[in-house]
């Protein structure tokens, strides 16, 4: 069994969550497999390794769960993008639209050099709002988005074009 099926085959499909209609697309169930987990992340550094890459900026919370491993072993830095509230120190926040509503990230004013070459990491792509709105807080503090990476993407939603405007760099582990 290659790596998409081996993912496939652990990932949960939870209906009517967070609300009804939708099939939510839980990667929990990885994290209880540590041989597949080690995988993944092996799988990232290969894919990552060459291309330059000096920041990767996790999305909160399940973007942190592979992206900060993936920084370790790439020895770059890892940059938290979180939830509105969530951050300490001078931040500076950008509002998106979610299927359901909106939402406000914010992240560090000091976390990204000009020119810094950043992968933006999340667990996974939907309509595209939430990783085009980490590239907005990446793009302001002058760094470059070199690309995104997703666990998972829900293709049918086609988040990918959205990102086009960023990075025409988007790969993904697992389509549905």
């Amino acid at each position: 069994m290659n790596l998409e099926e081996r993912i496939k085959s652990v990932i949960r499909d939870v209906p009517d969550f967070p609300k009804k209609g939708i099939i939510f697309k839980d990667i929990s169930t990885i994290m209880l497999d540590p041989a597949l987990s080690a995988d993944i992340i092996d799988h990232l550094v290969e894919i990552y390794k060459d291309l330059g890459i000096e920041a990767i900026a996790g999305i909160e919370s399940r973007g942190f769960l592979f992206g900060y491993p993936l920084a370790i072993r790439l020895g770059v830095p890892f940059i938290l993008i979180r939830k509105q509230g969530k951050l300490p120190y001078k931040k500076i926040s950008h509002d998106y639209e979610l299927e359901y509503g909106t939402a406000t990230i914010e992240m560090h004013t000091d976390v990204i050099k000009p020119g810094q070459k950043v992968l933006i990491h999340d667990d996974l792509l939907a309509t595209g709002g939430s990783a085009s709105a980490a590239a907005e807080l990446i793009q302001k503090c002058g760094g470059e988005v070199i690309g995104f990476n997703f666990l998972v993407s829900l293709s049918f939603l086609d988040g990918t074009k959205k990102l086009q405007n960023y990075s025409k760099n988007t790969i993904n582990l697992v389509s549905y």
